[in-house]
């Protein structure tokens, strides 16, 4: 668990950073910070019940 509570730190503080840098507003490098790893979490949902579904079929090809 630190492990995962270490990069979910890195990742907020790489998003605000870059959202920052780029907009020089710290609203909107706060609020992107915060936003991106929730959109980021539901894809990565979705990208692994794809990965699941391959596996699952290549599986079944393989029998």
């Amino acid at each position: 668990m630190t492990k995962t509570i270490s990069f979910a730190l890195i990742h907020f503080t790489v998003a605000f950073s870059l959202a920052y840098l780029l907009t020089g507003d710290i609203i909107v490098g706060g609020a992107l910070a915060l936003i991106e790893p929730c959109v980021n979490t539901v894809v990565f949902y979705f990208h692994e019940k794809f990965w699941q579904r391959k596996q699952h079929a290549a599986q079944l090809l393989a029998v």
